[in-house]
């Protein structure tokens, strides 16, 4: 069926159009009982109005919007976007916002998205999220004028307002630990090597392998994926001397990794210490459980939820809020090498 229109409306309410305009526009000049009518037709017909009046009227759309240029099949096995999508969408359900989620191809789509959300009116504000270090979306959110919270920094994310967590903090708190246990020889799994978030992983353990006088400390960039992360596992484990801890971007891929170092005959943590930058149920429910940084992920989601709203009410919003560090939680999966434990 087309969609209807105020004139398919009215036909059937017995009204006028522009009695059908001011019932379905909140306005006076329609009686009670006349617009309870309207109101019952229009909903009983599937009505809603169209974005560019609703633009021109200045009325909200009621949707915040959400675009990933990942893989799907990528982005939907990790638990650290699902949960924080779920934060987000709960704080935006509190205010009867709705989320629009949509998966692209490339960052030019992304990019061409945001353009037509925008002339269309399709959503009140977006949530920017994989924030890379040149980034060409930034730029674009601005130009428009589209409320946009950035998930990401500190830095990179040019006037527009961020929430963030220190991940490089985070790494340096991983990387300290292990030097603790006695490695020397640490390994970095990280994610795609134009992301803001790895650069800063990737730089905090070069500068802490000078300070701790690690002999070894080398980081190899993958897709996310649980295949590339299970791949470069088997080639740093193939390496002589090999690494004797090595540290995921996630923990879709230190599962991967723990895989490739069973199938390799090696034991975790005796001769490998694993650990996750992402912690979930997957983590703590491998044996042996994963070490990893665990954070609150669904409440960094409302944290963004709270933060956009603002944005898109016009409000004197925060330039920057940071977002607690992760925490290092010890499990069985890391221990002191052979070497130092003997």
């Amino acid at each position: 069926m087309s969609r209807p229109t105020i004139g398919d409306i009215a036909a059937r309410s017995g009204v006028s159009k522009g009695a059908v305009s001011f019932a379905l526009n909140g306005r006076p000049g329609v009686s009670d009982s006349t617009r309870a009518r309207i109101l019952r037709v229009a909903e009983q017909m599937g009505w809603r109005p169209h974005s560019a009046a609703r633009a021109l009227g200045g009325a909200k759309a009621g949707m915040v919007g959400l675009v990933s240029a990942r893989p799907a099949r990528t982005l939907g096995v990790e638990p650290f976007y699902a949960q924080l999508i779920s934060g987000l969408q709960a704080g935006l359900s509190g205010h009867g916002v709705g989320l629009q989620l949509l998966i692209v191809e490339s960052i030019e789509a992304e990019i061409e998205t945001y353009r037509r959300w925008h002339s269309e009116h399709h959503v009140d504000g977006v949530v920017l999220f994989d924030l890379r270090a040149r980034d060409p979306r930034v730029a674009e959110l601005e130009r428009s004028g589209l409320p946009c919270i950035v998930l990401g920094g500190p830095g990179k994310h040019g006037s527009l307002p961020n929430v963030w967590a220190d991940d490089r903090a985070a790494m340096l708190r991983i990387v300290e630990y292990l030097a603790a246990l006695g490695h020397r020889r640490i390994a970095h799994v990280a994610g795609l090597p134009d992301f803001w978030h790895t650069q800063r992983r990737t730089r905090a353990l070069r500068d802490a392998a000078r300070r701790l006088g690690l002999t070894d400390a080398t980081s190899s960039p993958t897709d996310f994926s649980d295949a590339e992360g299970a791949t470069v596992t088997r080639t740093l484990l193939s390496r002589r001397p090999r690494p004797t801890a090595i540290v995921y971007d996630s923990d879709i891929m230190a599962v991967a990794g723990l895989g490739v170092a069973i199938e390799m005959g090696l034991s975790v943590p005796g001769d490998l210490s694993i650990v996750a930058f992402d912690d979930s149920v997957l983590a703590r429910l491998m044996h042996p459980s994963l070490t990893a940084l665990t954070r609150d992920t669904f409440a960094l989601g409302e944290l963004l939820a709270a933060a956009v709203l603002e944005a898109v009410a016009g409000g004197p919003a925060q330039r920057s809020v940071q977002a607690p560090t992760p925490e290092l939680v010890a499990r069985e999966s890391t221990a002191p090498p052979r070497e130092v434990a003997s």
